[in-house]
């Protein structure tokens, strides 16, 4: 098998029963806050652009680029279709100009010409109704693990289908916590620490449960060349920042004695064959290396080539042409309305500071209003310009277009509350009613599994990961690594949010052992 790295998360699979293009992301993503690391403006584009099939992940447009798809890559390509409850992904990509699709099910291989795949699916709301996936591809003499950003839970399917040659995954931070948020210097500093070193031990983790011959590290970090935005990037290998970089992870990974990670840059061919890996460069190795060593020299150069576009796309936000209470109001209010275990999680008003006007998004009376000075455990500060982008656009999914840009400040009151997020998720009827149905169906989960004088549900809370696979306990504390949540074991509580709780009793005693009869 011939990989050729298209950047972030993108790759070109080449294989005698055919080749498969998977999440190609050219143009910057987000208003313009991410663009791909390192740079791959330079791959020649007629190599990768008329793949037999075409994989998207999901939605999120760091690896969903729809000019890119539209201008560039063949419509006679399969796409190979993860097993959503949804069809975002399928509608997407037929408004693109795409017809051949190969609709799998979750964890279900499928033989199709010589290859065997197989998509597992994510559909909780965190992951939003378009869901998030992995892609398992065998050629008949290889085999590969394309995790992308993907967290699978269901790792005895995925253990099924391996033995695996190759593993392709995130290590990196994807997100805006805690850098938008305010809060004092020093408590940030440590919370990014503590998520900096979590994202490459879960991700350790997927490594260890896969057990691939040899780990590429991929789907990021994006890099931000705004001058608002700079500062996000890990320049300096800094403990406290929640992007490092591939080479990070793979001497992470040696530190923890595993030896077989591999760099990948755009252009990168890596050939897996009979359990060796070959890998290839585009680029002579001393400036492989300068990328990396001297990653603030090379930011630099490419923020200046793409100073033009950034001031392109901040000159094109919409001022002013939106009554955005009114709007807001006649949007969401009926989906408020149909929100009742959304409302219930949020159990608070969510303040949304947008420079000339706020408006209160209240969940507990179910009504948008400008704000009159209520208290709100949520605030977001927001330039009012990308909320009348994401209105006039009748946005679905404002954390895929607003909130992962990081173009936005936020402090709460309190814990962390998935449900604020999965609303900025679900921004239609059809959106909400997956959100709803999805938590109404939810049951107790019976199966128990023992941590010391604890039975604790197998499943966590948050995300359904295996805690038999995922879960650690030190001083009565049990951590679920897939996402870095932690239980008391006595009492259940969740220490992350207050709109979680574990299901945990105390083992019975042994049975005293009994003598045999004289």
């Amino acid at each position: 098998m011939r990989i050729t790295f298209v950047g972030h998360a993108g790759f070109y699979l080449e294989t005698a029963a055919g080749s498969i293009l998977c999440d190609p992301w050219f143009n910057p993503a987000y208003f313009a806050s991410w663009f791909p690391f390192p740079s791959n403006e330079a791959l020649d584009l007629d190599t990768i652009t008329h793949p037999d099939y075409l994989y998207v992940s999901h939605l999120h447009h760091d690896h969903f680029d729809p000019q890119f798809l539209h201008d560039h890559v063949s419509k006679d390509a399969t796409v190979i279709l993860p097993d959503y409850p949804m069809n975002h992904l399928e509608r997407a990509l037929t408004d693109l100009g795409f017809s051949r699709f190969l609709r799998t099910s979750d964890c279900e291989p499928v033989e199709r010409d010589g290859l065997r795949l197989m998509t597992m699916a994510l559909i909780a709301p965190t992951d939003g109704p378009t869901g998030d996936s992995g892609l398992a591809v065998d050629d008949g003499t290889t085999r590969i693990f394309n995790q992308n950003d993907s967290r699978p839970v269901n790792l005895d399917a995925l253990a099924a289908f391996g033995p695996y040659d190759g593993h392709f995954l995130q290590f990196s931070g994807a997100i805006w916590y805690p850098m938008v948020y305010d809060m004092p210097p020093r408590a940030k500093q440590a919370l990014a620490r503590k998520k900096r070193i979590n994202g490459m031990a879960r991700a350790k983790r997927f490594v260890d449960e896969v057990g691939a011959s040899y780990v590429f590290p991929c789907a990021g970090p994006a890099c931000f060349l705004d001058d608002e935005l700079f500062g996000f990037n890990d320049f300096d290998r800094d403990p406290s920042n929640i992007f490092p970089d591939q080479t990070v992870f793979i001497e992470y990974l040696r530190e923890q004695g595993l030896d077989n990670g591999r760099l990948l840059i755009p252009g990168t061919v890596a050939t897996l064959d009979d359990g060796r890996c070959e890998v290839r460069h585009a680029l002579p190795d001393d400036e492989v290396a300068a990328i990396f060593d001297d990653k603030r020299a090379y930011l630099e150069a490419y923020q200046a080539r793409k100073r033009p576009l950034i001031a392109a796309e901040k000159a094109s936000w919409p001022r002013h042409k939106v009554d955005i209470v009114a709007e807001l109001k006649t949007w969401w209010e009926p989906l408020l309305a149909q929100a009742d275990l959304t409302c219930q999680g949020v159990n608070g008003r969510v303040l949304l500071q947008l420079g000339d006007i706020d408006v209160v998004v209240d969940f507990l009376d179910r009504r948008v209003d400008a704000w009159q000075g209520e208290p709100c455990r949520y605030r977001f500060r927001i330039d009012r310009a990308l909320v009348e982008w994401c209105i006039l656009r009748r946005e679905e999914d404002w954390v895929n277009e607003l909130f992962l840009s990081c173009r936005f400040e936020a402090e709460r009151d309190g814990p962390f509350n998935e449900y604020v997020y999965n609303f900025f998720k679900c921004l239609s009827p059809e959106r909400v009613g997956y959100a709803e149905g999805y938590y109404a169906e939810q049951a107790p989960v019976r199966e128990l599994w023992q941590f010391g004088e604890y039975l604790v549900q197998r499943r966590c809370p948050h995300l359904k990961a295996d805690l038999a696979r995922f879960g650690s306990v030190e001083d009565g504390v049990l951590t679920c690594s897939m996402h870095g949540w932690q239980f008391d074991l006595a009492t259940g509580r969740c220490l992350n949010s207050d709109d979680r709780r574990l299901y945990t009793e105390r083992a019975p005693a042994p049975e005293p052992a009994h003598e045999p009869a004289p």
